[in-house]
C-alpha cells in the first residue's frame, strides 16, 4: 500500500466527507468565493465541518448515559475592514452555498463591484501533530463500558472512605475543510479523547470531592492501565486530602503555585489579555505595550499549537493558517499578541495560527492553543521551603478575569498552609485575588519542573468553547490577596 503525504491525505478525507456526498467539487468552492469577491471585500472564506461525537458516563456502578451525535455544515464569511458578515447552514449543497455567499457579500456596497477570478488552488502548508484516526472506532462499546467499570473498581479499592465514583469517557472525530478567497485550501482531521473521574470520599459525616483525568488528540488506547491508575490516584488523593482540610486563612501573602494545571491562572489572567482583538481595540491591560517590561525577569510565556497529540494543538487553525510556536513574553518583555487573520491585518502584523471557532456556525477569533510558562532553575521543594507563611496551591477550580483591568479571582480545589518552609495542613475555601499584569511582576522564584496539564482544558470566550492546554512550573508570587474562610 502506498501512503499519501499527510496534508494530501487530510484533504482527501475532508473532500470525501464534506464535498463528494453532496455533489460538490473544488470548482464549486471557487464559484462561491467568486460570488463573494464580486463585491470589494478584504477577506472571504468557506469553512466546512463534519463532527462525530460520543460520550459515556458511569455513576453508582452502572453506565447511566450514552450519547452519539453527528453534526455537519458550512460557514461562509466575508470581511470588510472591521466588519464581518457571516452565514451558516447545516445543508451542504451548491444552492445553500451560493445563497450564503450572495448574502455575506452585501457587507460591501454593490457599487464596489469587481468581477475577479479566484486564484488557482494553493494547498496550505501544515503540520502532522497527530494521527487522523477516528477515536470512536478505536474501541468497541463493550470495551468502553469495561474501561469505565475499571475506573470505578480501582477508585473504590484505594480506600474504604470512597463513597461514590463518577467516570466519563468522551470521543470526537472532527474533520474541517477551509477554502479562502486567495486560493488557499486547507484541511485537518482532529481526533480528541478525554477520560474523567470524580470521587466523593466520606468520613465522620463529612464529604469531600476530588477529580482527575486527561486526554488529547489520540485514540482510546491511550487510556491504558497505568494512565487509569494515574487519574484514579489523583482523584482519590484529592478527595482524601480535602477531608482533612481546615478553613483557609485570609489576607495578603506569598503564594506558591504548583506545576501543570495551575497554569489555568496564567491562561485566564494573562493569556486572554494577549489576544489580538482586545489589544487592537485597546481594551486589554497589555494594549500598546509591545517591547515593554510586563513581567519579572525569567518569565517567558508561550502559546504553542505545535505540540504533538496535545488537546490544544492544531495542524492548521480554523482559517487555514499553520499553527505556530509563539513567544508572547520573553524574559519579562512583551513580544507579541495572539492573532487571527482579521486582527493581524488591521494591526499590520502576520497571523499567528490562532484563528479558532467552536464550529461551522461560529466566526473565528484569536484564541489560545497551549499556553504555558517556561521553567526556571529552582527545585520545587526549595521554592516551597522559601515560604515563611503562605499558601501552596496545587490545583484550581473555577475563576474569572476582567480583560480591561486584568483583575482575576480563582478558587483553589487543593491547597496547603505553609509555615517556616513546612507544609502544615490542607486548607479549603481559598480564593486567590489579583491583577494579571501586576502578578507577573511579583514572580520571585521559577521552578525547574515545568509541566503541561493532563489534557482537560476547555476555554470559553464570547459564547464559544474550544479545547486548550495550559502549563507552568512551580512559581512563587509575592503579595497576592487570598480570600479565605478563617
Amino acid at each position: 500500500m502506498i501512503s499519501r503525504e499527510p496534508t494530501l491525505e487530510r484533504l482527501a478525507t475532508a473532500e470525501a466527507l464534506l464535498l463528494a456526498p453532496f455533489g460538490l467539487t473544488q470548482s464549486h468552492l471557487s464559484h462561491a468565493l467568486s460570488e463573494i469577491t464580486a463585491h470589494r471585500v478584504d477577506e472571504a472564506d468557506l469553512y466546512f465541518q463534519y463532527t462525530r461525537s460520543e460520550g459515556w458516563s458511569l455513576e453508582e456502578g452502572i453506565v447511566k448515559t450514552g450519547s452519539f451525535s453527528i453534526d455537519q455544515g458550512v460557514g461562509v464569511r466575508a470581511v470588510s475592514g472591521e466588519k464581518t458578515a457571516f452565514a451558516y447552514s447545516d445543508d451542504i449543497s451548491e444552492a445553500s452555498l451560493l445563497d450564503a455567499a450572495r448574502t455575506v457579500r452585501s457587507i460591501s456596497s454593490a457599487a464596489q463591484t469587481r468581477r475577479i477570478q479566484v486564484p488557482s488552488r494553493k494547498l496550505a502548508p501544515s503540520r502532522s501533530l497527530y494521527h487522523g484516526l477516528d477515536p470512536i472506532a478505536s474501541l468497541d462499546s463493550a470495551a468502553k463500558i469495561k474501561l469505565l467499570g475499571e475506573v470505578e473498581q480501582r477508585a473504590r479499592a484505594k480506600d474504604p472512605r470512597v463513597a461514590q465514583v463518577m467516570a466519563g469517557l468522551a470521543s470526537e472525530y472532527d474533520v474541517v475543510l477551509v477554502a479562502r478567497a486567495d486560493g488557499t485550501l486547507a484541511a485537518d482531521v482532529r481526533p480528541l479523547v478525554r477520560l474523567s473521574v470524580t470521587v466523593i470520599a466520606e468520613q465522620n459525616g463529612r464529604r469531600e470531592m476530588g477529580s482527575g483525568g486527561g486526554g488529547g488528540r489520540l485514540g482510546l488506547a491511550y487510556f491504558d492501565d497505568a494512565r487509569i491508575d494515574e487519574y484514579v490516584n489523583e482523584a482519590v488523593k484529592a478527595a482524601l486530602t480535602n477531608l482533612e482540610a481546615r478553613p483557609a486563612p485570609a489576607g495578603e501573602m506569598t503564594v506558591v503555585l504548583g506545576p501543570g494545571w495551575p497554569g489555568i491562572l496564567l491562561h485566564e489572567a494573562i493569556g486572554h489579555g494577549l489576544e489580538g482583538d482586545f489589544n487592537r481595540k485597546g481594551s486589554s491591560a497589555f494594549a500598546g505595550r509591545i517591547g515593554q517590561r510586563v513581567a519579572a525577569r525569567g518569565v517567558t510565556v508561550l502559546d504553542d499549537g505545535t505540540i504533538a497529540d496535545r488537546r490544544g494543538s492544531l495542524n492548521v487553525d480554523d482559517e487555514g493558517n499553520t499553527s505556530q510556536r509563539n513567544v508572547l513574553i520573553e524574559d519579562g518583555i512583551l513580544k507579541g499578541y495572539i492573532q487571527d487573520a482579521m486582527n493581524a491585518r488591521l494591526m499590520g502584523v502576520k497571523p499567528t495560527g490562532n484563528g479558532r471557532r467552536e464550529s461551522y456556525a461560529h466566526i473565528p477569533m484569536p484564541r489560545m492553543t497551549n499556553t504555558y510558562m517556561l521553567g526556571g532553575d529552582k527545585p520545587p521543594e526549595e521554592i516551597v521551603a522559601s515560604l515563611k507563611k503562605g499558601l501552596y496551591a496545587t490545583n484550581f477550580g473555577g475563576g474569572q478575569v476582567d480583560i480591561t483591568s486584568g483583575k482575576f479571582v480563582f478558587s483553589t480545589s487543593q491547597a496547603y498552609w505553609v509555615e517556616n518552609g513546612k507544609i502544615q495542613y490542607p486548607v479549603k475555601g481559598a480564593t486567590i485575588v489579583g491583577n494579571g499584569p501586576d502578578a507577573l511582576t511579583r514572580v520571585k522564584l521559577i521552578g525547574n519542573d515545568m509541566a503541561l496539564d493532563s489534557g482537560v482544558g476547555t476555554c470559553g470566550k464570547e459564547g464559544q468553547s474550544v479545547p486548550v492546554g495550559v502549563g507552568q512550573p512551580t512559581l512563587r508570587i509575592d503579595g497576592l490577596t487570598v480570600g479565605g474562610t478563617a
